[in-house]
């Protein structure tokens, strides 16, 4: 797993690490579970810090965010809408065109196999169109190249 840097100097890692702690109820004990299948799911992936203190996890771009309410702990899929949910995981924020959610209430099960998978085809969706935004180093020398002799 590897971390990005923040205006602090304080590594995402330990950031997340003691919102847990400072939450210590339920939903930093979600928030803990949540990491940690997401962390098993897939292994390279970044945790972030961001909005003021909104954990993320990114591989190739934003897999979800993981934010805290009194009631509620709500995973957002920044591209769910494009994402198959067979379990039926996806409970929040089922309007937009981009993204989706899931709210965990206390007492709440998540389907950890779905919820893997879940974050699984994220990774999946985010790899496949960052290599269809990076042009080959052939394609990139083709324009170079037409460009220079004014096509």
């Amino acid at each position: 797993m590897k971390e990005s840097a923040t205006a602090t100097g304080d590594s995402p890692s330990r950031l997340i690490d003691a919102r847990i702690a400072e939450l210590g109820d339920w939903r930093g004990q979600t928030l803990a579970r949540v990491r940690a299948l997401i962390r098993q799911a897939d292994p390279e992936v970044v945790e972030e810090w961001k909005w003021r203190g909104v954990p993320v996890w990114s591989d190739a771009g934003i897999l979800c965010t993981g934010e805290t309410y009194k009631a509620v702990v709500k995973l957002t899929f920044a591209k769910g809408a494009a994402l198959a949910d067979p379990a039926g995981l996806f409970n929040s924020s089922l309007e937009g065109n981009t993204r989706r959610a899931i709210d965990i209430h206390e007492g709440e099960a998540l389907d950890e196999g779905a919820f893997k998978a879940l974050v699984l085809a994220a990774v999946a969706l985010n790899r496949s169109k960052a290599k269809q935004s990076t042009p080959h180093a052939s394609t990139k020398a083709a324009t170079c190249s037409a460009r220079r002799r004014g096509s």
